[in-house]
């Protein structure tokens, strides 16, 4: 994942325009995307081996990412940290790799799509690329011979085969390069380390390596669903990879490709990507937030889940402001995902399983969220789904916000037989949880329109 962080949500009111200026096939295959609304997006790589930030700590300027025992175990050495790093790859053997466990585990969460990291910025490649020896299917890998090592195949089809929407992460920055991070000046930064306007017969190189490496993944792995491409510093004028020709090549392979150029602020950013946060209000466009399942998105050994209520929360904010929700898991460097991680997928799949019709195929319904509520809506009902800050023996009544219509017709509580106490006087409508359900945490009122 890349940095940029924030200014995803500054600027997509400037996008608006954009948006709507789209062709009605991409305005159609946004709104399919949009009834998703729940994905996961998987890092893995041999960086898995440590417990460090992925790729960025290469950066010589990028300090904040020096943290771990593997700078302590090399004395701050930054040189003998990226040499090490580098050769990561000769000792990633993910023998217990079982992709259909990991798609198994995502459905039952009532995850609908997953993004799965082909090539993250360190340039490490799962797949099997003709264009770097610094793949998993080389020589120099130790699982290159297993008959799964081509990695992001075994995992596409794993997820395709139960039903899951395929997305293709990858990096146009690549710091293993030698056409981005040539070896013939010092890289201090996430950018390429030389002027392209200067060395144009290097960055054509680099265009040429981009775009070959793209059209591998769009030509033989697949049907797939959305290219997701990070490094968004990779843009003009500076860093101009002519896009046009690159997602003109994609979508003639993959016709209704929805592309995420994140953070380029260019016409191929069909979908606008928060890291780490949720917008307050609808973007007016399609969004998707990014967040980790842990405080990370790769695997670190100390790392747990975040508590259920707060994925739950997640879930809730994220959809009743149109967005969908990307949770990121970190597989193990065996393979595997971590045992109290397949526990939480599991407690967010029992809520998903009985609430789903407040989430998948909704919009959002204004006010959106408002107190502990968060409104969506199928046209035909309003679901407001409300959500617990604590148990209580005896649920006093709850009122939904004044804005919302009065019901056409009896309130039901989503998942539960027994009859709604509620009423609408003064232009508020009064609900009563049952006491009985003061443990769980978060309902769901199914209001008809």
């Amino acid at each position: 994942m890349s940095k940029e962080r924030g200014d995803v949500i500054a600027h997509s009111s400037a996008d608006a325009d954009k948006a709507a200026s789209r062709p009605d096939w991409l305005k159609e295959r946004l709104q399919w995307f949009q009834d998703l609304k729940f994905g996961l997006i998987l890092h893995w790589a041999p960086y898995s081996l440590w417990d460090c930030c992925e790729s960025w700590p290469l950066v010589e300027d990028d300090t904040w990412a020096r943290s771990g025992p593997e700078w302590a175990e090399r004395k701050d050495d930054f040189k003998q940290f990226q040499k090490d790093y580098w050769n990561l790859n000769q000792q990633f053997n993910p023998i217990e790799f079982d992709p259909g466990a990991w798609a198994d585990a995502a459905k039952a969460a009532g995850m609908k799509y997953v993004v799965f990291t082909t090539k993250h910025h360190d340039g490490f490649c799962m797949f099997d690329t003709k264009t770097t020896d610094y793949r998993i299917t080389h020589s120099d890998s130790p699982f290159h011979s297993n008959e799964r090592a081509n990695i992001t195949r075994q995992v596409f089809d794993a997820f395709r085969e139960r039903g899951l929407a395929i997305g293709c992460y990858f990096s146009k920055s690549d710091w293993h390069c030698p056409f981005y991070w040539s070896p013939d000046w010092p890289a201090k930064n996430r950018n390429c380390n030389y002027d392209p306007a200067q060395e144009p017969e290097l960055w054509e190189k680099f265009k040429t390596f981009v775009y070959t490496q793209i059209e591998e993944l769009m030509s033989e792995y697949g049907s797939i669903d959305i290219l997701w491409l990070d490094g968004g510093q990779v843009r003009p004028p500076k860093q101009d990879i002519d896009m046009d020709a690159l997602i003109s090549m994609a979508r003639r392979h993959q016709p209704g490709l929805i592309v995420v150029d994140r953070a380029s602020g260019g016409p191929y950013e069909d979908v606008i990507t928060p890291e780490h946060e949720i917008p307050e209000l609808p973007l007016g466009q399609t969004w998707e937030s990014c967040n980790a399942i842990t405080s990370n998105w790769k695997h670190q050994s100390t790392n747990k889940p975040k508590p259920l209520a707060k994925l739950i929360r997640m879930l809730i904010d994220t959809v009743c402001c149109d967005g969908n929700l990307l949770l990121g898991v970190g597989p193990t460097p065996e393979g595997t995902f971590m045992d109290d991680v397949l526990e939480r997928l599991s407690e967010i799949g029992d809520w998903t399983e009985v609430n789903q019709e407040a989430i998948y195929n909704t919009r959002a319904y204004p006010p959106y969220r408002e107190g502990n509520f968060g409104y969506t809506s199928d046209g035909k009902f309003i679901y407001a789904i409300l959500q617990a800050e604590e148990s209580e023996e005896e649920m006093p009544p709850v009122s939904l916000s004044t804005s919302l219509p009065a019901p056409a017709g009896p309130i039901s509580l989503i998942g539960h037989d027994q009859k709604i106490d509620w009423k609408h006087e003064d232009g508020v409508t009064t609900v009563q949880v049952p006491d009985q359900l003061s443990d769980q945490l978060a309902w769901t009122f199914k209001i008809p329109l």
